[in-house]
């Protein structure tokens, strides 16, 4: 199959039309970043305080990022502002691997297609 004809194939009008929408979505993704933004509460220890005994009385809430690096789980302390700056990055890092995902699906699917045409004209 000639070249012209690849870009008259509906399957692959279909796959550039998909790629081309999901590139643009590409554009709209914020700053990211992995890792999981967490709120805890905690016990400070001593027997006399109302959260040894009181889980509504724990102290807190203390945020904190959680991300692996090298084979290792990291972990960095936040303010309730910071706490959600990295929430929402680490949204927008769900959100893009989401969409490179789809765009793999995307081109797997149009290179088999092409590749299919190439062995039929071969």
């Amino acid at each position: 199959m000639t070249r012209s004809h690849l870009l008259e194939d509906p399957t692959l009008a279909r796959c550039r039309e998909q790629y081309r929408d999901i590139k643009k979505a590409l554009e709209g993704v914020g700053y990211f970043c992995k890792g999981t933004v967490l709120s805890r509460t905690l016990k400070c220890g001593r027997s006399t305080c109302p959260c040894a005994h009181d889980p509504a009385s724990r102290h807190g809430p203390y945020f904190e990022w959680t991300y692996k690096a090298g084979g290792k789980t990291v972990h960095h302390r936040l303010s309730a502002q910071e706490a959600k700056l990295y929430d929402a990055a680490s949204s927008e890092h769900r959100k893009l691997k989401q969409l490179l995902r789809r765009m793999e699906t995307v081109s797997r699917r149009a290179l088999e297609r092409a590749a299919r045409h190439t062995q039929k004209t071969g």
